[in-house]
């Protein structure tokens, strides 16, 4: 018997076509890539509007025996990111990339993560637990840096930040795209 389950999730927008830009390593995001309108918040000068998309298939076996591929990319979706011309730097830019560089460390957990598991016949459930989890543990990370690097203006934070954030993506690196 074969059954196939296609979800798709994305961390913070579930409209599909809406452009993207896939992470990938050599490719560093431009202001020209984010093109949302500036929104006028008081502390906030810009916006990396960033997640994974999942998906995973399944194809299960009169034996008991079940196969699966799966898939887990970090995007960035320039129509819902922004800053303020006026206000941004370089260092404000290095902050924003490097939540996206958060958002590939998560993929590649992630990825990590459900080429371990021993799934069982439960797996669509087991599949669902890996990614409210990463997604759990990404959201709490991605807040957890704008908290401690102070949006960017504590400048020595956001050093340690950087070089934290490439020493756990080179450690992961065997689950990069």
């Amino acid at each position: 018997m074969l059954r196939v389950i296609i979800l798709i999730f994305l961390s913070f927008f579930l409209v599909q076509d809406e452009p993207t830009i896939s992470w990938n390593a050599t490719d560093k995001l431009n202001w020209s890539d984010f093109q949302a309108e500036p929104k006028t918040y008081e502390d906030v000068i810009a916006v990396t509007a960033s997640g994974l998309s999942f998906g995973y298939s399944t194809k299960r076996f009169s034996t008991g025996r079940i196969e699966y591929e799966f898939d887990v990319t970090a995007h960035f979706y320039p129509d819902k990111s922004w800053y303020v011309k006026e206000h941004v730097t370089d260092i404000t830019l290095s902050h924003e990339r490097l939540h996206f560089d958060i958002t590939e460390l998560h993929a590649r957990k992630f990825r990590q993560r459900v080429s371990s598991f021993k799934f069982s016949q439960k797996i669509d459930d087991e599949m669902e637990s890996l990614n409210a989890e990463i997604h759990d543990e990404l959201r709490v990370m991605q807040n957890q840096y704008d908290l401690e690097t102070s949006h960017s203006r504590l400048v020595p934070q956001q050093l340690k930040w950087q070089e934290y954030i490439k020493s756990e993506l080179k450690k992961l690196n065997k689950f990069s795209y």
